[in-house]
């Protein structure tokens, strides 16, 4: 068992509607854990890609960008909040424009090098827990507890079919499905931080099961390597 006092890292890496924010944000909420948006940070920089009107393809004018960019996440009465050199962009990074960019945004090289030297440098002395598709593998291989999330690409689409329809939110099933297998290959055969599972990562496939259960699961397999505080 790991000092209670002892800063760590808790990764969970997985394929896209495994359920993997919803989990992570539950941890740190339950166990005064920062949680780690990663996938916001994406989108941020993505924002300020817009906002500047640089094109994917304009590398120079990207690592620019990423020169000067400050990025900063923080906690405002129970809700989490995005600021972009200054700005509150909370709600701008979720709008349609950065939802179609920000994949190709997050596959560029330098700066997937530049989101991942500041994820460490945000982590540095904190106990976090942090979900992506390369935070056990690449962002800290070395973190202290690693778990990594599946499900098949039917109950992945149907779940995002599901919360579509209660935000009333018309999307096809066959569109939301062909979204997941195209992005599980995308993000599986990426060239730059590939989604894969650790070595020493505990893989859990979430498809016949709850939240709540899979909560559980995973709560029971961080206590085996990390104390939480209640």
């Amino acid at each position: 068992m790991e000092n209670l006092c002892k800063n760590y890292v808790i990764a969970i890496d997985g394929e896209a509607g495994t359920g993997k924010s919803t989990l992570a944000k539950n941890i740190a909420k339950k166990y005064g854990i920062v949680y780690m948006d990663t996938g916001a940070m994406y989108r941020c920089v993505t924002l300020d890609m817009i906002n500047n009107s640089v094109e994917l393809t304009q590398i120079d004018k990207i690592t620019e960008l990423l020169d000067k960019i400050d990025i900063e996440m923080t906690n405002e009465d129970g809700e989490d909040k995005f600021y972009l050199n200054g700005e509150d962009v909370t709600r701008k990074i979720r709008e349609k424009q950065v939802n179609d960019l920000v994949s190709q945004v997050s596959h560029i090289p330098v700066v997937r090098e530049r989101m991942v030297d500041l994820q460490r440098k945000l982590a540095k002395g904190k106990k976090i827990v942090m979900e992506g598709r390369d935070i056990g593998t690449n962002v800290f291989p070395n973190a202290e507890v690693k778990i990594y999330l599946t499900a098949s690409a039917e109950e992945r689409a149907n779940r995002r079919f599901l919360q579509n329809k209660e935000k009333g939110i018309d999307i096809p099933y066959e569109d939301i499905y062909n979204n997941v297998v195209f992005r599980d290959n995308n993000d599986k055969s990426s060239n730059v931080a590939p989604l894969k599972k650790a070595e020493d990562a505990f893989e859990l496939d979430t498809t016949n099961y709850t939240l709540e259960e899979v909560e559980d699961i995973v709560i029971r397999k961080v206590k085996e390597k990390i104390q939480l505080d209640v």
